[in-house]
């Protein structure tokens, strides 16, 4: 089997790292640590907590103030239970009593969802020919509109103008907010009617 050039390049680069860390007074265990924990969020815990005094907050989310950190240690052990940095930039760090195991699970499964919402919510377009548009095509645009909303979508309304219709710019503008009035039991206003090239749009967004 041939050596794999990449694995030698990796563990030269890491004989090295550790090399000067110890040549820096560093300790090349603790350097690898953080080389390994790069780009992902690590949360000090228990003893890793290495300043004086913490602002606690137990295991039943009541907050007990600020202690001496050996206390929180004590208190955490005593129920069984992580002491967790969750502010670390607070002065002194905020630190709460729980089950690091779960925390982490919870965080992960929000930020999950957070980003799967965020993935599903799209801007959908509807789009008029001209400002004097019959009420029978705006009611029929509107029944869109909602559907749109009712997903959790963002719509953008457009109105176009040619030729000499650019004249009529004030036409359009006041189309796009009666139409706005008519959805506010479903919508709000994102972006006020505005001119882009030969089209004035108007956004709106689900209550």
């Amino acid at each position: 089997m041939m050596p794999d050039p990449q694995a030698g390049r990796k563990q030269r680069r890491t004989v090295q790292a550790a090399f000067l860390a110890t040549r820096s007074g560093a300790d090349p265990i603790k350097e690898e640590r953080i080389i390994a924990t790069k780009g992902t969020q690590y949360a000090r815990m228990n003893r890793d907590i290495r300043v004086p005094q913490v602002r606690l907050i137990d295991h039943d989310g009541q907050q007990v103030g600020v202690v001496e950190t050996r206390e929180a240690l004590k208190r955490a052990e005593a129920a069984e239970l992580d002491l967790v940095e969750v502010a670390p930039d607070a002065k002194p760090p905020v630190c709460r009593i729980i089950d690091y195991g779960k925390y982490r699970y919870d965080k992960e499964k929000k930020a999950k969802e957070a980003r799967r919402k965020q993935h599903n919510v799209q801007m959908k377009a509807i789009r008029i020919a001209g400002a004097n548009i019959s009420d029978h095509d705006l009611e029929y645009r509107m029944s869109h509109i909602r559907e749109f909303l009712s997903k959790g979508n963002r719509v953008k309304v457009s109105v176009r103008f040619r030729g000499r219709q650019m004249a009529y710019q004030n036409q359009g503008r006041d189309l796009l907010t009666e139409l706005a009035q008519k959805l506010e039991d479903t919508a709000v206003i994102d972006q006020m009617p505005r001119m882009e090239g030969r089209e004035m749009s108007i956004i709106l967004r689900p209550q």
